[in-house]
């Protein structure tokens, strides 16, 4: 077994480095006759500086040892296979048998090809990339999205106004829509194409010839959806204008892959659409239809069938009270596979097409990236527990709440250090609201734990599976147990439950935190003396809220998080979603003002650490600089820890080790009474 195959163990959460050099695995793709599963593995560079991935081979039997298929310097993802069991991925490593030396120098992902046997070779390199792309399972035919000046054909004349552009040293874009930019990245100068190929050419080894999809379609395409199973038909989404303020809706559009018609094929007042997937027959597809929000009702969403001749849609999980995402359709078309959030899990679900029964196939933990066997008895996925790490996994397509089977790869954790359990309260409306609780190795009466309030971000979402980014296990090996709540705003709960907090940030979900702290708090094994708070996002949001409300906590760690609501409404990358919910400042004022952390400062006493990054488009900067610059003249202890390369989170090695260390040495101060030590390196 390599390296990269070993398991982890719980000394691993003590030591950092050791933290960020685990293998992380994801991106599962099955090969056609069903003995072959490749994942991405990502694991540190050699020079430390970045995680990178590369192509391992899984035994789906989970007999054999994992095997490492690729080794660029440039790394690889996003695999799919082809109908004759080749491997196409994206890579923007240079193609050694090229001779145009300015296409290698551009750092650009382009589309490779791994056959059964023999060496990784480019088939296509357009000249801003290849975003991504989808196999047509029957005869390979390929759908890539890849992105052009919105006046320019794809293609020779897309690469002529790009070169012009770096020529005349222009960055400059001008926009005529809305958004301009979304999370880390600038919207434009050039837009999503939707483009489709035949298979890869059996002579030049190269995709040949592409068709533009809609050519005229500007900056309208969301995302590239699907292809058919025969290669006919390709669905992606486009925007929908609603309104300056509220943004747009998506549709679903129907194109033949030989770009002879284009049609909409679904589009409704109020909704949008998402995550399209084929029937095996290619006569219908399966697709997430959500309402829209509004500031009086969160957006929910159902599975619909949508047929591709008429158009017609019916939905197909009318009294599901969750929100179903990612349908996978089994190969004989009798059923529809899903995931959904569950009370701290978010399972694989199977809908029954003739029936409409829905069945929960897992007990227990987190799965995403559901694969379904050729023969349609065998479903494969990523699944994780919140003290587990998202391995690949097999499960038996119709048994009811089984546990899976965890196929030999990299990134099994062996032991955490600690154990995990559940707390549950009921709140003053009736709702119960629940959490995981991490205890640290050696908790007891006689030895008492801190404990630390973190609160998730999104704010419709919940604890239900692993997290390397935000990892409680690294805190439990410092000796902290970790209390991980679902308050209102959760997913997992029904509509109700999100409801119960949808334009009131301040209300329900603060109650709900302090009403599970209390829980935890009066366990003999956690010490309700010494306590901290720590969020990021909406979580961050929430500390910064139980700042101005309560001195019950020692210390307040805060990252990427809103202060002040009125700025952020027309800062941040998606104000139409955010103006959805909570109403336009200017129309509905007292909402906004209701939540807005920023008009209780005065109120705050508890030390605060500040955490942001500047390429942080959803929650911009300046929401992190008035923060901290309003601590400081209201004479509260606080640190501001800046990242000027880092966005919504901290991506980097080194970056997100520096985070870690600098909460410990926060928190040791505060909480444990330590003294003040800096990290090295700051």
């Amino acid at each position: 077994m390599t390296d990269s195959a070993r398991s982890a163990t719980a000394a691993d959460f003590a030591d950092l480095a050791a933290f960020n050099a685990l293998p992380r695995v994801g991106s599962p793709a099955l090969s056609p006759d069903g003995t072959r599963l490749v994942v991405v593995v990502s694991e540190l560079a050699p020079d430390g500086k970045k995680w990178q991935g590369a192509l391992w081979e899984i035994d789906p039997e989970g007999t054999r040892q994992p095997r490492r298929l690729t080794n660029a310097a440039k790394g690889e993802s996003s695999p799919e296979f082809t109908p004759d069991g080749s491997v196409l991925f994206l890579s923007s490593r240079p193609d050694a048998q090229s001779d145009d030396k300015d296409k290698q120098g551009k750092d650009k992902a382009a589309l490779w090809l791994l056959p059964p046997t023999g060496e990784a070779r480019e088939v296509y390199r357009p000249a801003g990339g290849v975003d991504g792309f989808t196999v047509a399972t029957g005869t390979g035919h390929l759908l890539l999205s890849a992105s052009a000046h919105p006046t320019a054909a794809f293609g020779e004349e897309d690469a002529a106004k790009r070169k012009a552009r770096d020529d005349a040293g222009i960055t400059a874009i001008l926009h005529e829509g809305y958004p301009i930019r979304y999370w880390d990245a600038d919207v434009g100068p050039a837009y999503r194409r939707a483009l489709a190929t035949g298979p890869v050419s059996a002579d030049s080894g190269r995709v040949e010839t592409v068709t533009d999809l809609a050519p005229d379609a500007g900056s309208t395409i969301e995302e590239i959806i699907a292809i058919s199973p025969d290669g006919r038909w390709a669905i992606f989404s486009e925007q929908v204008p609603v309104s300056p303020a509220y943004g747009a809706r998506y549709n679903l559009r129907l194109a033949a892959t030989d770009g002879s018609s284009s049609r909409v094929l679904a589009d409704e007042p109020d909704h949008s659409f998402s995550s399209a997937a084929f029937t095996p027959d290619s006569t219908a597809v399966i697709a997430v239809r959500v309402v829209d929000s509004t500031a009086d009702s969160p957006w929910y969403g159902t599975l619909v069938r949508i047929d591709v001749e008429s158009g017609d849609i019916t939905d197909l999980t009318p009294d599901f009270t969750e929100e179903p995402a990612s349908p996978v359709v089994s190969p004989t078309g009798d059923a529809v596979y899903f995931t959904s959030s569950d009370h701290g899990h978010q399972p694989v679900w199977r809908l029954d097409l003739a029936s409409g029964a829905i069945t929960r196939l897992t007990a227990r933990g987190g799965y995403t990236d559901v694969i379904v066997s050729h023969d349609g008895t065998t479903l494969y996925a990523m699944g994780g527990t919140v003290d587990h790490p998202s391995t690949p996994v097999r499960l038996d397509a119709t048994a009811v709440d089984q546990e899976p089977v965890r196929l030999l790869s990299p990134g099994r954790v062996d032991s955490v250090p600690g154990t995990l359990t559940e707390i549950e309260t009921t709140v003053a409306d009736g709702r119960t609201v629940r959490a995981w609780l991490v205890l640290p190795e050696g908790a007891s009466v006689d030895r008492p734990a801190p404990l630390l309030l973190w609160v998730h971000g999104g704010p419709v979402m919940s604890w239900n599976n692993w997290s390397w980014r935000w990892n409680p296990w690294l805190m439990a090996a410092r000796g902290y147990a970790v209390l991980l709540p679902d308050p209102a705003l959760s997913t997992g709960y029904g509509h109700e439950f999100v409801k119960a907090g949808w334009g009131r940030w301040g209300a329900e979900p603060y109650t709900d935190l302090m009403a599970i702290t209390d829980v935890a708090e009066r366990r003999d094994d956690v010490d309700d003396s010494r306590t901290a708070v720590m969020g990021g996002s909406f979580g961050g949001y929430m500390a910064n809220w139980i700042a101005t409300q309560t001195t019950r906590f020692r210390a307040i760690v805060t990252h990427a998080s809103l202060w002040h609501l009125d700025a952020f409404t027309g800062s941040t990358d998606g104000a139409y979603y955010w103006i959805r919910e909570m109403g336009d400042p200017l129309t509905q004022p007292d909402r906004v003002k209701a939540n807005s952390p920023h008009l209780y400062v005065a109120n705050i006493e508890t030390p605060m650490l500040v955490i942001h990054g500047d390429k942080d488009y959803r929650v911009p900067i300046g929401e992190g600089q008035r923060l901290y610059f309003d601590l400081l003249r209201h004479g509260v202890n606080a640190k501001f820890l800046y990242y000027p390369t880092e966005n919504h989170w901290i991506l980097t090695p080194g970056n997100s080790r520096i985070w870690y260390e600098t909460i410990f040495a926060f928190l040791g101060e505060h909480v444990l009474a330590e003294e003040w030590e800096r990290p090295e390196l700051l």
